[in-house]
């Protein structure tokens, strides 16, 4: 498990595609090696990663086909930046909201605005993800835990605001429009989303067409959940 409170920038220092599988090197930042055990799980851009070798500040990690193509771990060259951070340990303190390290989609960055002393990010994602974000709830970009500000299910997109601190210890700063990131759903959300639209599912069945023909008629369209 992973707290969202990214530890720091890594950097790409070399890189070995085999047939369905590439090999990471990462230059870590300095001390992130200290204990750090072949087998230790490391959040790399929201995505865990187990540690394969360590030699100095730099670590070895092996990704699978499965993860290069619905991650953005597939479009690293050397010198890429991502977050990094360590698995929590038992009786950490969770800065953020717990993360698992298994992405569930990628989304696009659509534009970057910068009001003073602020950098906000607006992120498309694909529609049936959108359901599970809401304003002023958890997600995670990148590994980092964020709040979202805005969302616009409709459009398909939402927004982070992100402070200098942030900015300095994650690698956001340099994100532009048409840039990748791994997204993480919070999983209490996605829970929750589900469980109602199953139970919604179930019990309105055949009748959902009837009731969303008779409120169109009515002046007020809802589309009621479908799975």
């Amino acid at each position: 498990m992973f707290t969202g409170i990214v530890q720091g920038l890594a950097r790409v220092a070399a890189l070995t595609d085999l047939p369905g599988l590439r090999t990471l090197t990462l230059a870590l930042p300095p001390g992130f090696t200290q204990d750090l055990a072949v087998g230790a799980s490391v959040a790399c851009d929201g995505v865990c990663l187990t540690v394969t070798a360590t030699h100095g500040d730099e670590a070895t990690f092996d990704v699978m086909q499965q993860t290069l193509g619905l991650t953005t771990l597939g479009r690293f060259v050397p010198g890429s930046a991502l977050n990094v951070e360590r698995a929590a340990r038992d009786g950490a303190e969770i800065g953020g909201h717990p993360l698992s390290g298994h992405v569930d989609v990628q989304g696009t960055v659509l534009a970057v605005r910068q009001p003073d002393n602020n950098h906000v990010l607006r992120i498309g994602v694909p529609a049936p993800w959108m359901r599970y974000i809401f304003a002023k709830g958890y997600i995670a970009i990148n590994g980092a835990s964020l709040t979202v500000a805005e969302a616009d299910r409709q459009a398909g997109w939402f927004e982070v605001w992100l402070i200098p601190e942030t900015l300095r210890m994650t690698s956001f700063g340099s994100k532009q429009p048409g840039d990748a990131l791994n997204i993480e759903i919070e999983r209490q959300t996605q829970v929750f989303v589900d469980t109602v639209r199953d139970v919604l599912d179930e019990r309105l069945g055949a009748l959902a067409p009837a009731i969303e023909a008779l409120l169109a008629q009515q002046g007020g369209p809802l589309q009621l959940p479908r799975p």
